[in-house]
């Protein structure tokens, strides 16, 4: 029998200037872009991805007017905290869990390779929680179809070792992060955390509106991100800076 997992394996953010965000992610976090993928064009997006140790950080950009990820980034205030990816070997049981709590499926995506779900924004809040398996990725050096065919190749640490944890921010804490437990099935730890195998989520006040504000690194030079960052133009406050409307704390 086989033992289900999960573990948040990437994380989406949105921009509007997609080569100024692969530039800047990759010159100023020392991560290399491991893959393109032309298939989300039919969404009027593009994008790329770059895999932070195991786990991953895609980006995305509207390429037209009335996209999803657009219309996103506008309620969002600029805040481009747009999807939580979370690999798994049990979705076909997590789509009907979801669908159980009221949850609306916004999307099927199946593939030879692969299978995922996207549940709804409006019922996820915050941000969009999606679902998926790749054949043959159970291991985390495997196969992980979003990131194309050998992402393992462009893993870099020498500057950033990984993504620990997200923050979600939001003026009722302790609702959302109950909210999301009961999506996830993941048990509620101390300080609202919900901890993964990979990047843990913590939960804290904000306002007023819900989003997935802020990425947690574990850095092996932090004083060379921030020459990095300065040099591109990024305002440096202790070991922060703002990028896609999301804060990268290392």
């Amino acid at each position: 029998m086989t033992t289900s997992f999960l573990r948040l394996r990437q994380i989406c953010l949105v921009s509007r200037d997609l080569p100024r965000a692969i530039d800047d992610i990759q010159s100023i976090f020392g991560v290399s872009l491991c893959h393109r993928d032309d298939a989300v064009g039919k969404y009027g997006l593009e994008n790329a991805l770059f895999p932070f140790g195991q786990a991953f950080l895609e980006v995305v950009a509207p390429t037209r007017d009335g996209t999803a990820a657009g219309r996103f980034l506008d309620r969002s205030g600029g805040v481009g905290g747009y999807m939580a990816i979370f690999n798994c070997n049990d979705v076909e049981r997590r789509k009907a869990h979801a669908e159980s709590l009221g949850i609306a499926i916004a999307h099927v995506m199946d593939y030879e390779t692969f299978f995922g779900i996207q549940l709804h924004p409006r019922d996820c809040r915050a941000a969009m929680i999606e679902f998926d398996r790749t054949q043959g990725g159970d291991a985390l050096d495997g196969p992980y179809h979003p990131a194309g065919h050998n992402w393992q190749a462009h893993i870099k640490t020498d500057v950033t070792r990984r993504i620990t944890r997200v923050e979600i921010e939001s003026p009722t804490p302790d609702d959302i992060a109950a909210h999301w437990s009961a999506i996830t099935e993941i048990p509620l730890g101390p300080d609202r955390t919900l901890p993964t195998p990979l990047i843990d989520i913590r939960v804290v006040q904000g306002g007023p509106r819900e989003t997935l504000r802020a990425l947690h690194l574990d850095v092996v030079d932090a004083a060379a991100i921030s020459r990095a960052a300065e040099a591109r133009g990024y305002t440096v406050t202790g070991r922060s800076i703002e990028l896609c409307g999301v804060r990268f704390d290392y």
